[in-house]
């Protein structure tokens, strides 16, 4: 097997997932995870990220918790890191998820932070601290603005400041 051949037949079954029914697509990763080695971490990986895309969080997070403990490097480990956070919301488990993603965002960063950051907002949510939800949810956003980048990310940060009225750096006309 040759590892380029292999990641490449992996994101074209991706790219077609919606052309499969659940039995065939996980069928067709499964088929793809046994060309390598029995304990590969994208194995585990690849395993879990169907499972979770057909609706089966329940399985998938011991899949992406072995994925990790395997070693899985890259974009995939940070893939696993967010998708089975992800997964513990989906499961109630709000509260694993914060913790997770929280230390996940202390990680060297890259283009997959705002999806962290997204999936951590709505954790925070159900676990009622919505304000520093919405704080993270206008601070990642402020970046992709036009205009308005430093107001909403001062609008953010107040949001999560003990007293933001004494605070009146934030303004809207930058």
């Amino acid at each position: 097997m040759q590892t380029g051949d292999w990641e490449q037949r992996v994101a074209a079954l991706w790219a077609t997932i919606d052309e499969h029914d659940e039995v065939e697509f996980l069928t067709l990763v499964e088929k793809l995870v046994e060309e390598l080695p029995p304990d590969a971490p994208e194995g585990y990986f690849e395993r879990a990220c169907a499972l979770d895309s057909t609706g089966h969080s329940d399985l998938a997070v011991p899949l992406y918790r072995q994925a990790l403990e395997g070693g899985v490097t890259g974009e995939r480990r940070r893939r696993s890191v967010i998708q089975m956070a992800s997964s513990l919301r989906n499961l109630d488990r709000s509260q694993e998820s914060v913790a997770l993603l929280t230390e996940e965002l202390e990680q060297p960063s890259d283009h997959l932070d705002d999806a962290a950051t997204a999936v951590l907002a709505l954790a925070l949510t159900d676990v009622g601290r919505e304000r520093e939800a919405v704080s993270l949810a206008v601070g990642a956003l402020a970046a992709h603005l036009p205009r308005y980048q430093r107001s909403m990310a001062n609008y953010a940060r107040l949001l999560v400041e003990p007293d933001p009225a004494a605070n009146p750096e934030a303004n809207v006309h930058d």
